[in-house]
């Protein structure tokens, strides 16, 4: 379906079901729905995937987002199992609730649950933060966003790469460079954010293939080792249970800490010396507050932070996760997530979206 922003309205005001899941589209869910509250009527749906007060409920808090309107439980399961019981809690949702439109976001069970709930609905689906691939096949959620991206309506790239990708696979919905929300999250605490004191390595760490495997686990720590300062490691429930389920041990070096809260990872990661990590968003974070990050992958879907200097590729490997900490950081930080409005050209999408199904829609005179 071909659409512009500009398209024109609908009388009445549309409705919106948007999908969050897990703690990164808590944060980059908060801007857009700021800005739909402007334009239409926004039913936020919890699936559960992320479902304890750290992951969800504090996130929800801190970032100010409404309280969901459907919390649908799903908790951890197998990823068949969420995406299938998504799929179906969510079409009650959509009965009961009859949106024109239903977004989701980013790359998790949540998001292809929510996709494949509104196509089997006939629904007209938006994705935002589309056309990422790290084009890892043992990525579940590469296998999501893939997906997500074939069946959209409307696909929202947070950057140019992310455009080039999907005009490479042909994709049928429209794609638009709208730039990136969490940017436009950050931008709005920007001001607010006072970086920790003293000198320390932040990393994360969550990614299944980094956890699910005694051996590699243990490499990234053996990584996280090799850093000249302390390391505070915000604890991932994943990555704890894959520590005590093994028995592994933290080296002497690192701080574990529970998952915190958006404001105080925004903190700890513009205070850090250099970040460590395996998360998609981290790594975005750490070339927006202009901090050198390490990401302990062997490839990214956030392409442009290599290419501009400020992120490697370091893998498991522990000299070059030591080299990559003694690189001098860039001299230049170019803008590649856009201007701090995604959240407005998104809302701007979406609701020209539902105009022009309600025009399909419309008997003719």
């Amino acid at each position: 379906m071909l659409l512009s922003p500009t398209a024109k309205r609908p009388s009445v005001r549309p409705r919106v079901l948007s999908v969050i899941g897990a703690r990164p589209e808590i944060i980059q869910a908060a801007p857009v729905s700021a800005a739909l509250a402007a334009v239409a009527d926004e039913v936020l749906v919890h699936t559960g995937q992320h479902y304890d007060a750290a992951m969800s409920g504090q996130q929800i808090l801190a970032t100010r987002l409404p309280r969901p309107a459907h919390n649908l439980g799903i908790g951890s399961r197998p990823r068949e199992q969420q995406l299938k019981l998504g799929e179906e809690r969510l079409l009650q949702v959509i009965a009961r609730e009859r949106p024109d439109v239903v977004l989701v976001r980013g790359d998790t069970n949540a998001t292809l649950s929510g996709a494949r709930a509104a196509v089997a609905a006939g629904v007209p689906l938006v994705h935002v933060e589309a056309g990422l691939r790290s084009f890892r096949a043992d990525m579940p959620e590469e296998h999501n966003r893939v997906e997500t991206d074939r069946i959209a309506d409307v696909l929202c790239a947070p950057c140019r790469g992310a455009r080039d990708n999907l005009r490479s696979e042909r994709v049928e919905g429209a794609v638009h460079v709208t730039g990136d929300p969490l940017c436009d999250a950050l931008e709005l605490w920007r001001p607010h954010v006072e970086g920790e004191q003293g000198e320390y390595l932040l990393a994360t760490v969550h990614r299944n293939y980094n956890t699910d495997d005694p051996l590699r686990l243990q490499a990234v720590l053996h990584c996280l080792a090799r850093s000249p300062w302390p390391v505070v490691l915000p604890l991932h429930p994943r990555t704890r249970a894959a520590l005590a389920a093994w028995g592994i041990e933290l080296p002497a070096t690192v701080r574990a800490i529970d998952p915190v809260p958006y404001p105080r990872m925004l903190a700890l990661e513009r205070g850090a010396r250099v970040i460590a990590t395996d998360s998609g968003g981290v790594q975005r974070e750490a070339y927006l507050w202009g901090v050198p990050c390490v990401t302990l992958r062997e490839e990214t879907e956030w392409t442009d932070t290599v290419a501009t200097g400020w992120n490697t590729l370091a893998g498991i490997d522990p000299d070059q996760f030591e080299a990559a900490l003694r690189r001098p950081p860039p001299t230049s930080r170019p803008s590649v997530f856009g201007d701090g409005r995604a959240a407005h050209r998104i809302a701007d999408l979406t609701v020209a979206l539902a105009a022009a199904a309600a025009e399909i829609r419309r008997p003719p005179a």
